[in-house]
């Protein structure tokens, strides 16, 4: 099946693939070790729940999700079918590994002992970080999220939401475990920033906007994109929705600072233009990055 990506063995992309899963999972481990799991932070996962068990019953953190994420891939298979490949594995391994490994030699105290805030928000930097290294090597994070796609398949619930929900679940045992209601809470924000983090290292930080543009008057708006700014765009055909007269859009990307050059300008020969802009998170095509390049890192 066309879930599990290959490379060429020993290739520079094997190497690049497999070295993002060994530095994601020491940072992510890093995150849990040095801020994480000394405060009894739950940020959902399997490690949520070790964490948990570890402060119960003070089994060790690493051990315990490998002791979760292992039947969980071997049902996962059993049931989904080969998504799960050897990075996956590899990659809660080394996770495993490297929490124990940094708690053995660092401890248990956290990094920082009195700010807890502190503590949920950089280790959510931490853990996000590693998380999208190792998405990056085409790998998943295994344990909740193949809870979510079993339950997913039986239920036809979307993925995203399931997550969410098993996520919930685990920290509100913390809750249940600890008796603390900031538990919870600061969980919370750990997951927030978890998701931002991961989200700005698969899709990178664009400063690039989507515009959307209907005036009366297009054909001068379209020569200013294509003449001044040197930019491209679509145009499409539509309709008002009151009026029923046949319109021109505008489709186009641009940065701010051409942004600002073409609102100035529309305002000038059509005050009466709608616009529209959104932030665009991730463009590929000509003009920027390459889909190719986009698959190939």
């Amino acid at each position: 099946m066309a879930f599990i990506h290959h490379e060429k063995l020993f290739s520079g992309k094997w190497f690049l693939s497999y070295a993002l899963i060994v530095l994601g999972a020491f940072i992510m481990a890093s995150g849990f070790v040095l801020f994480i799991t000394p405060h009894k932070i739950v940020p959902g996962g399997v490690y949520g729940i070790a964490i948990v068990l570890h402060h119960l019953f003070g089994f060790p953190v690493g051990l315990t999700a490998l002791c979760f994420d292992i039947p969980l891939t071997i049902i996962g298979i059993r049931v989904l079918g080969p998504r799960f490949g050897i990075k996956t594995v590899m990659g809660f391994v080394f996770t495993a590994f490297w929490v124990d490994f940094l708690t053995y030699l660092y401890g248990d105290a956290p990094l920082i002992q009195e700010d807890i805030l502190l503590s949920a928000i950089f280790g959510g930097v931490l853990i996000g970080l590693g998380l999208g290294l190792i998405f990056k090597s085409k790998a998943t994070s295994g344990g909740s999220d193949i809870i979510a796609m079993i339950v997913s398949k039986y239920s036809g619930m979307p993925i995203g939401q399931l997550l969410i929900m098993v996520d919930s679940v685990i920290v509100l045992f913390g809750l249940i475990a600890f008796q603390d209601w900031t538990v919870p809470l600061y969980s919370l924000i750990t997951i927030y920033v978890t998701g931002r983090v991961v989200d700005l290292i698969l899709q990178g930080v664009s400063y690039d906007k989507s515009v959307l543009i209907i005036s009366r008057d297009p054909e001068p708006i379209r020569e200013k994109i294509i003449h001044d700014l040197n930019r491209s765009g679509t145009i499409l055909r539509g309709s008002g929705m009151y009026s029923g007269e046949d319109k021109q859009v505008i489709h186009t990307v641009l940065n701010r600072r051409e942004l600002e050059i073409l609102q100035d300008y529309i305002h000038r020969i059509d005050p009466a233009a709608f616009i529209t802009v959104t932030n665009a998170n991730e463009i590929l095509g000509n003009g920027f990055k390459s889909l190719k390049e986009k698959v190939s890192e």
